[in-house]
C-alpha cells in the first residue's frame, strides 16, 4: 500500500499566516501539523508516499526532504492548481499504479493514527465518518437503515445527515476509473465524493466506519488552537529553569526563562527567551521567540515572534517574526499596518 498526502491548497481560512507559510506547516505543540500525519503513515507500515504540492512546494520540500527522517520515501507530485481532491488522484495516476493507497489530507489531525483504519482493507474504498455540528462545511455521507453508504455530497446546502467525511480515505485502483469519468462540480473541482458515488452507483463495495479518536480539520485559527490544546495535554514535563513552574511544562534546554510563571500544559522551543512574564495553559512558544513583561495564554507563537510589555494576550495565533508592543497612551487612536485579508478585533 502507498500513501497520497495532499499538501497543496492556499489555506485561505488561515490568512494572513498562509500568505507566507504553507498551512500544513503551521505548528501544533511546536511541530508542523503535516508531520503528525507522516508519522501516522509510517506507524501504519506504509513507506512510499506521494506528496501532492502546489505553490508552497519549495517550503514543503525544505521541511520534509526525502522523507527519511520519518522512515518514508517521498516523491513530490506537482498540482498546478487546486482543482479538487479527485484531481490530486488524477495527477498521481502514474505514481500510484495499481497499488491500494491511503489518501491523507495534510492539514488534518487524527489522534490515534491510522493503523486501525488501514488494517483489513478489502473493499473498493473505505471512508471515515464523524458527526459534526455543521455538515454544510464538509463532504457528507447518507447511510441506509443497515449502515451502508447510499449517497455522498460535497458541502451540501441541505445536508441529508450530520456525518462528515474525515480527511483519510482508502482506495483500490478502481478509483482511477471513477476519477477519469468525472466532470467538474459547481465549484469547478473534481470532487472525491463524486468519484466514490460513481463506485457506489456501479455496485462496488464502499465501507464506512465511524472514527473513534479525535479528528480536526485544522483549517482555521480556532481549530488550530483546539488541536494545540489537545496535544499539549499529553506532554511529559521536561524543564530545568529557575522559575515558577506549575503543571506539564516542556522547556527546551537552550531556552531562557527568568523571573516568570509558567502554568502548563505549555511548550517552549529552542532559543526562546521568557522574562518577567506569565505563560498560561495551552500555549506553544516557538523557537527563538521573546516574551518580555507580558502575559499570554491559550495561544500559538510561531518562531521568532516577540511580545514586549503587553498586558495580556489570549486565543491568538501569532506568525513568524511578528512584533507585538504596547500602543502609545496618547493620542487615543489605533495605528494599524495590516496585510490583505487580515482580521483585527479592537476593544472600544
Amino acid at each position: 500500500m502507498k500513501a497520497l498526502v495532499l499538501a497543496g491548497g492556499s489555506g485561505t481560512r488561515l490568512r494572513p499566516i498562509t500568505h507566507t507559510s504553507a498551512k500544513q506547516l503551521v505548528p501544533v505543540a511546536n511541530k508542523p501539523v503535516l508531520f503528525y500525519g507522516l508519522e501516522s503513515i509510517a506507524a501504519a507500515g506504509i513507506t512510499e508516499v506521494g506528496m501532492v504540492v502546489g505553490d508552497t512546494q519549495a517550503e514543503i520540500e525544505a521541511a520534509v526532504g526525502d522523507g527519511a527522517a520519518f522512515g518514508l520515501q517521498v516523491t513530490y507530485l506537482r498540482q498546478e492548481a487546486p482543482l479538487g481532491l479527485a484531481h490530486a488522484v488524477l495527477i498521481a495516476r502514474d505514481y500510484l499504479g495499481d497499488d491500494d493507497f491511503v489518501m491523507y489530507l495534510g492539514d488534518n489531525f487524527i489522534v490515534g493514527g491510522i493503523t486501525d483504519i488501514v488494517r483489513g482493507f478489502d473493499s473498493a474504498a473505505r471512508i471515515m465518518l464523524t458527526q459534526v455540528s455543521d455538515p454544510r462545511q464538509f463532504g457528507v455521507a447518507e447511510l441506509d437503515a443497515d449502515g451502508r453508504v447510499v449517497g455522498l455530497e460535497e458541502k451540501p446546502v441541505v445536508p441529508k445527515s450530520d456525518l462528515a467525511l474525515v480527511g483519510v480515505y482508502l482506495f483500490t485502483s478502481a478509483i482511477h476509473e471513477a476519477v477519469a469519468e468525472l466532470k467538474p462540480s459547481w465549484r469547478g473541482e473534481l470532487e472525491i465524493t463524486d468519484a466514490i458515488q460513481w463506485l457506489i452507483d456501479r455496485g462496488r463495495h464502499v465501507e464506512a466506519s465511524r472514527i473513534t479518536g479525535y479528528w480536526k480539520d485544522t483549517g482555521n485559527v480556532d481549530d488550530m488552537l483546539e488541536v494545540n490544546r489537545l496535544v499539549l495535554e499529553s506532554l511529559e514535563p521536561s524543564h530545568d529553569v529557575d522559575a515558577e513552574i506549575i503543571g506539564r511544562v516542556v522547556i527546551d534546554p537552550s531556552a531562557v526563562v527568568e523571573r516568570s510563571r509558567i502554568v502548563g500544559p505549555v511548550i517552549i522551543g529552542p532559543g526562546a527567551r521568557i522574562t518577567d512574564s506569565y505563560i498560561g495553559p495551552f500555549t506553544s512558544v516557538g523557537a527563538d521567540c521573546v516574551v518580555d513583561r507580558s502575559e499570554i495564554e491559550y495561544s500559538i507563537l510561531l518562531p521568532r515572534a516577540s511580545i514586549h510589555g503587553v498586558g495580556r494576550i489570549e486565543a491568538s495565533l501569532i506568525g513568524h517574526d511578528v512584533e507585538v508592543t504596547p500602543a502609545p497612551n496618547t493620542p487615543r487612536a489605533h495605528r494599524l499596518v495590516l496585510g490583505d485579508h487580515s482580521k483585527v478585533q479592537i476593544s472600544s
